[in-house]
């Protein structure tokens, strides 16, 4: 899958390319924004999204491990 599945706040489901995606924000809304500048306001809570941007990523590159941030702390 090249995008990932959001939903806007009256949830309807809408895919959003995860490349272009430059910041997410809770406002407490949660809050898309690419790089070219539209911003989403979507249901899931920031860390949801942040998960399926790391899942997509690791679909594409398979050496990212599960748990980046746990693999990073276990180096120190």
């Amino acid at each position: 899958m090249l995008m990932i599945l959001v939903h806007r706040l009256d949830g309807a489901p809408f895919y959003l390319n995860a490349e272009l995606v430059e910041t997410v924000e809770a406002t407490p809304d949660t809050v898309i924004v690419l790089v070219n500048g539209h911003r989403y306001i979507v249901r899931e809570p920031i860390d949801e999204v942040i998960s399926r941007i790391l899942n997509y990523r690791r679909f594409l590159f398979v050496a990212i491990p599960p748990n980046p941030i746990e693999t990073m702390l276990q180096e120190r």
